[in-house]
């Protein structure tokens, strides 16, 4: 799975945007922390929701099964508005 090409990331005060393009369904921003920018950048490239979850663990202190559920649910959330492939 990847960013849908209709969307592009975008990062602003410590921010990470979800911002789709013009032939995007979808029409509004979805903001999110630190934590959902690198869910993004892994999204850039094609790549599996436990190779996302190994790249937070890398990068986060954090119990790996909350990791997990919190990628499964941005991950969600992005299907829901068509930005993953």
């Amino acid at each position: 799975m990847k960013l849908n090409q209709s969307f592009v990331k975008y990062d602003m005060n410590g921010k990470s945007m979800v911002i789709p393009l013009a032939d995007a369904d979808f029409h509004g921003v979805v903001q999110g922390n630190k934590t959902v920018g690198v869910i993004l950048d892994c999204l850039s490239q094609d790549t599996t929701e436990e190779e996302i979850v190994s790249a937070l663990c890398d990068r986060f202190d954090g119990d790996p099964a909350v990791i997990r559920a919190d990628v499964a649910d941005v991950i969600a959330k992005l299907r829901e508005i068509g930005a993953i492939e």
